[in-house]
């Protein structure tokens, strides 16, 4: 065998080395789509569960804020003065009244002079 200089000896090309080589080359071509699929499922799967983790935590603070709104109404309601509130329940009730009362009372005082 001559050497070539700066590369090395020359090695004849066997078949055998030709086929193992093209074989590989074919199976790295064939896997390439079932690793770019697993990965594509890996990936999916991944943001699917991340997507579960955030309804779950939503759902969770919904939760603690609803209570923490009735506990504030329930809280306003029993602070209340009872008395008070009826009082002020009563007088928007009546709101207008006295206006229509003092109006018509006008109006018939100017009629009987």
């Amino acid at each position: 065998m001559a050497d070539i200089p700066g590369i090395g000896p020359v090695i004849r090309e066997d078949s055998t080395v030709t086929d193992a080589v093209t074989q590989t080359n074919v199976m790295v071509l064939g896997d390439a789509s079932a690793i770019a699929m697993g990965n594509l499922y890996a990936s999916l799967a991944h943001s699917t569960g991340i997507l579960f983790q955030n309804s779950v935590s939503s759902a969770a603070q919904f939760s603690t804020l609803a209570q923490a709104t009735t506990n504030q109404g329930v809280m306003q309601i029993y602070s209340t003065n009872t008395m008070a509130g009826a009082s002020a329940t009563e007088k928007l009730a009546q709101d207008g009244t006295p206006d229509q009362l003092n109006t018509l009372l006008t109006t018939l005082r100017s009629l009987n002079q």
